[in-house]
């Protein structure tokens, strides 16, 4: 488990021994064993591993929406006066039925922020994610990185403390999908909020946080971490051309690689 000194910033996650299983046809399956991890206020943090290892299902645990089987999930609120947390998911999530500008005011109108104030929070999201003049667009009229954008205005606009980031540029083409990261970076930079980044590439997570976590495969737990001291603010093409960025890559794929490997395996062992 991570220490904590007194000279870092205060805790916004605490998990203690976390662990989570499923009940099926074939028995009890384990999806995360003996998670321990300790984030600060205001970090960026990107899980990483192989596909099956339980990410997604730990940033559940984190937003909410499944309990751990053992252990103690903290996440600690301090302003009152916003939502905990806020999640975007790897699938576009926003209403069919809402513009573009209704959307992304949602979860202000829910907490009953005054008119005025909405429309200058909103009006300055969605500015920031390049979407001005599709306001008042509905989201068929929209492409797939549009509603990804839409999405994370949302999210910011609500300005929850602990943002909850389930792959959110995954289905995109690469083009888009750094256009996005760039997006991400700058409104980041104006907020700092403490952030869990669920991702499977190792670019992402070096391009994005200030630490890469390495989950094991199934069950999944945290075998390493990298601490990412690229100074802020990112260019995403001028950082992957850095010499630190082909180290940070090497470094993280060594921990991965084995458990890549395994995760393969076992599906292959399923299929036979």
């Amino acid at each position: 488990m991570d220490k904590v000194s007194s000279s870092d910033p205060p805790v916004q996650i605490q998990i203690k021994n976390a662990e989570k299983s499923f009940i099926s046809d074939g028995g009890q399956i384990e999806v995360l064993k003996n998670i321990n991890l300790t984030v600060y206020k205001g970090q960026f943090c990107c899980l990483v591993g192989p596909s099956g290892c339980g990410k997604t299902t730990l940033l559940h645990i984190l937003a909410g929406l499944t309990k751990p089987t053992s252990g103690v999930v903290e996440l600690f609120h301090y302003d009152q006066n916003k939502p905990l947390n806020s999640m975007v998911f790897q699938e576009q999530s926003i209403f069919p039925w809402m513009t573009v500008f209704s959307n992304v005011e949602f979860g202000l109108k829910m907490r009953g922020v005054p008119k005025p104030e909405r429309i200058d929070v909103v009006d300055h999201y969605i500015e920031k994610v390049g979407l001005t003049a599709f306001a008042n667009a509905y989201p068929y009229q929209l492409s797939g990185g549009m509603k990804q954008r839409v999405s994370i205005a949302r999210a910011f606009a609500n300005d929850p403390e602990i943002l909850l980031m389930d792959e959110p540029f995954a289905a995109l083409d690469e083009q888009n999908k750094v256009l996005l990261q760039e997006e991400l970076l700058r409104i980041w930079e104006e907020s700092k909020k403490t952030v869990v980044f669920i991702t499977h590439s190792i670019d992402e997570a070096i391009v994005l946080s200030d630490r890469a976590l390495m989950m094991t495969s199934r069950p999944g737990t945290i075998k390493a971490e990298v601490s990412i001291h690229i100074p802020r603010p990112r260019s995403v093409y001028q950082l992957k051309s850095s010499a630190e960025y082909g180290q940070l890559y090497s470094q993280i794929w060594e921990q991965l690689r084995d458990e890549v490997l395994k995760a393969k395996q076992s599906i292959e062992d399923n299929e036979r």
